[in-house]
């Protein structure tokens, strides 16, 4: 996939005006979680329950997928307009945009559980989990960390516009399914979303099993891959950043290496990234509670 020149006078141009807005961020990310708990006080209907499954493991991918495998690690190829429909469907996740997601990432992967991680359970089970998305110290993006993205315009504009994406959906179901509609298949389905995803920053730095030795925290732990497609492979993960497949072994259930394997089938992605042979030799280190 070709990139285009860095346009350097666009580069600034990336950061989102809705994070600009005084306590706006604060004000919607609570009020979804209000509406979220509402929706467990109205009656739903059939479509607001296949909303909210749909929408949740869908946009889960989108994270998976898209934001993490793909933008944040590069562990799959793809052309430049699936790319966008990645970000695309990351951004329907309502977390920020593609490029401010991989540079936190890539930062968390650099100072894993030492100074300089966002997210690390060091600094608290509540802040690792949600804290750490309040603390102005990570709102803009960390440009240093994503200059291979930031070639990209379409991706530069998505990143200062992640909010209109969610938004549109919002009101497409809002419109389309009703008040009962929108509280269980957007705002409660976001909330689970969000608080699933959290637990890969906290749980999977303290609740599992460590087979590799990675100098930080991080466990396996299936129950957590389950909630999130594979992501509670972790301590797999930081021992092997490279690989698409976080399920090293047969037994480890990794949904969305699966999917990504169908969209290699369907042609859209190729060059798959497979951990080594002699990692999945190695011994278990050690058990974690």
């Amino acid at each position: 996939m070709a990139s285009p020149a860095v346009n350097r006078a666009d580069v600034a141009r990336t950061e989102s005006i809705y994070s600009h807005v005084p306590h706006l961020p604060s004000l919607v990310y609570w009020g979804v979680h209000a509406l979220g708990l509402l929706a467990l006080f109205t009656k739903p209907t059939a479509g607001g329950l296949w909303l909210l499954a749909a929408a949740f493991w869908v946009r889960m991918f989108g994270i998976t997928g898209g934001y993490h495998r793909y933008f944040s690690h590069k562990t799959y190829k793809t052309s430049r307009a699936f790319q966008l429909v990645l970000a695309l469907l990351g951004t329907l996740a309502v977390q920020k945009g593609p490029l401010w997601w991989a540079g936190i990432h890539r930062l968390h992967h650099r100072y894993s559980d030492q100074p300089g991680d966002p997210h690390s359970p060091r600094d608290g089970f509540w802040y690792s989990h949600a804290g750490w998305i309040q603390d102005p110290r990570w709102d803009a993006t960390p440009r240093d960390q994503v200059r291979d993205l930031l070639r990209y315009p379409e991706l530069r504009w998505l990143n200062r516009w992640h909010f209109v994406p969610p938004l549109a959906l919002a009101l497409a179901i809002l419109a389309l399914g009703g008040w009962s509609t929108f509280l269980w298949g957007f705002a409660l389905s976001t909330t689970l979303l969000w608080h699933s995803t959290y637990t890969i920053n906290s749980l999977s730095h303290r609740w599992g099993t460590q087979r590799y030795e990675t100098g930080d925290t991080s466990r396996n732990n299936w129950v957590l891959a389950l909630l999130t497609m594979g992501e509670g492979w972790h301590n797999n993960h930081h021992r092997y950043m490279a690989s698409t497949r976080q399920g090293f072994l047969w037994w480890q259930l990794d949904l969305t290496y699966y999917a990504l394997r169908g969209l290699q089938g369907l042609g859209l992605i190729w060059d798959i990234r497979e951990p080594p042979s002699e990692l999945l030799g190695e011994p278990e280190l050690k058990k974690a509670a």
